[in-house]
């Protein structure tokens, strides 16, 4: 008798089925709202650290670029996936060539910082399937963002990019995931910190 499928499971294939489902036109209008909404969120900070999203994902493939253009040259790190599946960190030049490990994901070339980089990050957006309300994040399933997410300084805004329809009222979470602080959609930013 097999296993019945994990709440996560179910709920990732249910979000990445309605991203495939939203029309090239609905996505590149979502997409240029949250990149205009990022750009001021970095505006004057000298290090980001970011992602290039993979197809469907939210930003679209020109956001290392659009970040870039907003912050000192060198300072935008994105991750290059390692083979025990952390986190490395590279600065992003203009250049992204297929992932090593992974084929559909795109990093850049050049000198790896090491795993410790994300610490020198003062904004850092992660990819997400969906956030709720708690900050619990709904990744790939991979566990390279929670990981690397613990090497984020405590005041460092960590924020996700999501399509208004994944911000959820509750997201399937285990003991090793680690919350964001905030998701950015095309329509709004939520703070998601709680009051000390």
């Amino acid at each position: 008798m097999s296993e019945p499928p994990s709440g996560k499971r179910v709920l990732r294939e249910s979000l990445l089925t309605a991203r495939t489902a939203r029309t090239e036109h609905d996505r590149a209008r979502a997409d240029a709202a949250l990149i205009a909404a990022a750009r001021r969120l970095v505006a004057g900070a000298a290090r980001v650290a970011a992602y290039a999203p993979m197809p469907g994902e939210p930003g679209g493939p020109t956001l290392p670029d659009e970040l870039a253009a907003t912050v000192p040259p060198g300072g935008l790190l994105l991750p290059a996936l390692r083979p025990d599946r952390d986190l490395d960190w590279v600065a992003y030049t203009g250049t992204l060539v297929d992932g090593g490990v992974i084929r559909a994901l795109r990093e850049p070339p050049g000198p790896r910082l090491g795993v410790e980089a994300i610490a020198t990050a003062e904004i850092v957006f992660v990819p997400a399937l969906a956030v709720d309300s708690t900050g619990a994040r709904l990744g790939r399933g991979g566990g390279s963002y929670d990981r690397a997410l613990t090497r984020v300084r405590p005041d460092v805004p960590v924020i996700a990019l999501l399509y208004e329809d994944e911000l959820l009222p509750a997201v399937p979470t285990e003991p090793h995931d680690r919350p964001v602080t905030a998701a950015l959609t095309p329509d709004r930013f939520v703070d998601l910190r709680r009051p000390r």
